[in-house]
């Protein structure tokens, strides 16, 4: 009676162990997350047209990464993703680049802010859609591969 006493409750301990394992890639997991640059709009409203780089650099950080076709440009990029299930695919719910344009002084000739609206790239400061042109197809490539970091 003991011997069928101690299998059920070995049983029972082995299924609850194998509940919680289980639960813990279904529960509880249903949070966003901050990929990349961290957007902080009082320091970005800090940088202005003809502010020197080494200011910039200072008010907003390292960049996530600069290009220097057609001039120089920094470009901070930001992802928040939404994973339901730990092993679930995730879900990009917001996409931006804050792009700093530089002239030959060094000094920020523009800032644009793009993001994805409608599947298009979107400048969210000027409310314009970029038009031909590399830096168009640069942040398309961008903002497609991206997502595939994961």
């Amino acid at each position: 009676m003991l011997s069928r006493r101690l299998r059920v409750a070995r049983k029972l301990a082995g299924v609850a162990t194998l509940a919680i394992g289980l639960g813990g890639c279904f529960l509880g997991y249903e949070n966003e997350v901050q990929r990349g640059y961290v957007i902080d709009e009082r320091l970005l409203n800090q940088v202005s047209i003809g502010t020197p780089a080494p200011k910039v650099l200072e008010i907003l950080g390292n960049p996530s990464t600069t290009s220097t076709v057609g001039g120089d440009s920094w470009y901070y990029i930001s992802q928040i993703v939404d994973q339901t299930f730990a092993f679930s695919k995730p879900e990009v719910t917001d996409q931006r680049v804050v792009a700093v344009y530089f002239d030959t002084s060094k000094k920020v000739q523009r800032i644009a802010n793009y993001g994805l609206q409608d599947g298009k790239v979107f400048d969210f400061i000027s409310r314009t859609t970029p038009t031909g042109g590399t830096e168009q197809s640069f942040l398309a490539n961008l903002f497609r591969s991206f997502g595939h970091w994961y």
